[in-house]
């Protein structure tokens, strides 16, 4: 005698296919469950990247050949084609690869991947418009077939363009916002005598968790400053990958310390102090455009109803007294 089978409404479950079921669950309630008591360290692929730049540095200090690496690096095919193309040269590719530094990118092959997407997504924008002007539109002419297959190529290659852009800002709106805190924090640490190498390490370390772009590229910038040989250079690499005015005065401001000795804990106080004032008056601008924000809403949801109230009465005792 079968067991009976589980009914669930007009579908019928055997024992077999309750069996297998409660085991996906189970197996799907360990995985969560061990994913929850598994402690994560969200800084481990941050120390990861500061580590093979550090070996980067060191690799190119002690061969001095980085044409080699070069050849050694590959991605396959891609960049084969690439390079037969000679899309990986000159200064075009090389304000590609900033972009793509300024938007978190700093692999060898995101340039490779990038250019790839750009190079690909054209020709498969085309195909797919081809396939839905056919499927959708059968009947359409043959002006209208080859515009719909133009207009989907062309947004599928402007899409790596539009998206990078986008990436870029929102980074350094984020670096914005958490620059005055890791701005204070040298501070402190330079007016407890902390080096420059040290107190960017430092301030890379308590960042981490609060402001990991920062501290991201902090971080890179305490280790080029222990290996390259010129220290202008490592300071202008950070000014090159987050392009941002206010990096830039910290920058120029760092760079005036390490040339002519002044304080480095005085001059980042007084620009400290001109981010604080640049912060508020910035709040403030805002808080006095709010009025001219709000007519617009105002008058399209405010002020329709607040009419109904007071005059739909009226109305409605005109409307009796006629009829």
């Amino acid at each position: 005698m079968t067991p009976p089978d589980l009914h669930l409404g007009a579908l019928t479950l055997d024992d077999t296919t309750v069996a297998v079921l409660a085991g996906i669950l189970v197996f799907v309630s360990i995985v969560a469950l061990g994913n929850a008591l598994v402690p994560h360290d969200p800084m481990a692929a941050r120390l990861r990247s500061h580590q093979k730049r550090r070996e980067q540095l060191r690799s190119g200090l002690l061969s001095g050949n980085t044409v080699n690496d070069r050849k050694r690096a590959s991605v396959g095919v891609l960049k084969r084609l690439l390079d037969r193309l000679k899309l990986l040269r000159g200064d075009e590719a090389r304000k590609t690869s900033d972009q793509l530094a300024q938007a978190g990118w700093r692999s060898r092959d995101a340039i490779v991947i990038y250019l790839g997407l750009r190079l690909v997504l054209p020709f498969a924008g085309a195909i797919a418009g081809f396939f839905l002007t056919m499927a959708f539109m059968p009947g359409a002419t043959g002006t209208n077939k080859l515009l719909g297959v133009l207009f989907a190529g062309i947004a599928l290659g402007f899409a790596p363009v539009m998206g990078l852009r986008q990436l870029i800002k929102r980074r350094q709106t984020r670096l914005r916002r958490q620059l005055p805190d890791g701005l204070d924090l040298l501070v402190i640490c330079a007016e407890a005598g902390l080096s420059l190498d040290a107190a960017l390490t430092r301030v890379a370390r308590e960042l981490g968790l609060s402001a990991p772009d920062l501290a991201d590229e902090l971080g890179l910038t305490a280790v080029e400053l222990g290996f390259l040989p010129n220290r202008r250079q490592a300071l202008m690499n950070l000014t090159k990958r987050t392009d941002l005015p206010a990096i830039r005065g910290v920058v120029n401001t760092l760079v005036q310390t390490e040339r002519y000795g002044t304080p480095l804990a005085h001059s980042l106080r007084v620009l400290s102090a001109e981010f604080r004032e640049e912060r508020m008056l910035k709040a403030e601008e805002k808080a006095a455009k709010l009025p001219a924000t709000l007519t617009v809403p105002m008058i399209l949801f405010i002020l329709p109803t607040l009419f109904i109230v007071l005059i739909g009465p009226a109305i409605i005792q005109v409307m009796a007294t006629l009829k």
